[in-house]
């Protein structure tokens, strides 16, 4: 698993990509932290790019959400792309579509900030 963060010009639009597999471990504080270091840096817009994840266990998806209840609260959006049809099952059964703007693509999501 890895964690690699980078940041869009347009918009000022920060972008953490995830990869591998998301168990509990190292990977899902790289990811709060990734996430952690968004906000300190007041970036209102992320896109978390989910495309090379093969798993995601409760703790990771855990981490998922406290990233979108601190970007609500903030007034900020997050962006979700690249869902396997695993992942993307995992949502729609916990109902987490409702929850987090989910996109097929990268592209699509920095189209979708208003």
């Amino acid at each position: 698993m890895s964690i690699k963060t980078s940041t869009l010009p347009e918009g000022g639009i920060g972008v953490v990509a995830a990869s591998g597999s998301m168990v509990g471990g190292d990977e899902t504080v790289e990811l709060r932290q990734a996430i952690a270091g968004f906000v300190d840096r007041q970036y209102s817009k992320l896109i978390i790019d989910l495309s090379d994840v093969t798993y995601l266990n409760s703790t990771a998806i855990g981490v998922l959400v406290a990233g979108q209840t601190t970007y609500t609260r903030h007034g900020w959006q997050i962006k979700l792309c690249g869902l396997n049809k695993n992942i993307q099952n995992i949502f729609v059964i916990t109902k987490l579509t409702l929850v987090f703007d989910v996109h097929d693509t990268r592209a699509e999501a920095i189209k979708s900030f208003t």
